[in-house]
């Protein structure tokens, strides 16, 4: 049976970006690149012309970015984020990007995404780790910021939202769930010690036991501690034992 080939167009304001891109593609029998273009302009002819099955995307471009084009255009195809920027993964996946690669592009990563494209329904794909050198841009109510992972301390939940705690002192209120942030989150740093909230371990200072067999955590620059249930201590301890 033949392989499924997927016409791809590739959008960057950076020639020597495509060409690397177009080369590392070549590797990949099941692409096929149909067009490139530097600009959202560029991009949207390049659409209407030979409708791609995927698109690999820079975000961030003179004049207008690669989120511009999403909104100026019904999306018919799947969109693959090629940036040099990696503080735009929450927003990637808001628009129900099929994947977030960051330049300089690793070979493995690049491989990964193009099977993705196999999967009929990328909605059911688990999202993608984040790493802890991840940068995020959070919107949280009218400001915007961008958040370092490592800077988060610990993150607790308010009914919908969740309340970021950052090293710096600073609080973001955003617009996903604890269980969101759990799936996402580098599972070798960040913990769950209770239902509510989600720790970093490297601010951990020290654990101390509280009443009925339940336990107390320090973070660093945190003047109170907080509470980790007996049922998370034992999946902590089952964990990194």
């Amino acid at each position: 049976m033949a392989q499924q080939k997927w016409k791809a167009l590739i959008v960057d304001d950076e020639r020597l970006a495509r060409k690397e891109l177009r080369s590392m593609l070549a590797e990949h029998p099941t692409i096929e690149i149909s067009g490139e273009a530097e600009n959202v302009e560029q991009a949207m002819a390049q659409i209407r012309a030979h409708k791609p099955d995927v698109v690999f995307l820079d975000i961030q471009m003179p004049g207008e970015s690669g989120f511009h084009l999403l909104e100026k255009i019904a999306p018919t195809f799947k969109v693959i984020f090629v940036t040099a920027f990696d503080a735009y993964a929450i927003r990637a996946f808001e628009v129900n990007a099929l994947d977030y690669l960051l330049k300089p592009i690793n070979p493995l990563r690049l491989a990964q995404a193009i099977e993705r494209l196999a999967v009929s329904d990328p909605a059911a794909l688990p999202p993608r780790k984040l790493e802890y050198d991840d940068r995020l841009f959070v919107e949280s109510g009218e400001q915007s910021r961008f958040l370092r992972i490592a800077s988060i301390v610990y993150i607790h939940a308010a009914d919908d939202y969740s309340e970021i705690h950052t090293a710096d002192g600073q609080k973001a209120l955003v617009l996903k769930s604890l269980r969101e942030w759990e799936e996402r989150l580098p599972e070798k740093r960040f913990t769950r010690i209770h239902r509510s909230i989600i720790v970093n371990l490297d601010y951990v200072e020290k654990v101390e036991g509280w009443f009925n067999h339940s336990y107390r955590i320090y973070l660093h620059n945190l003047t109170e501690p907080l509470p980790m249930s007996r049922r998370y201590a034992a999946k902590l301890k089952a964990k990194f034992g």
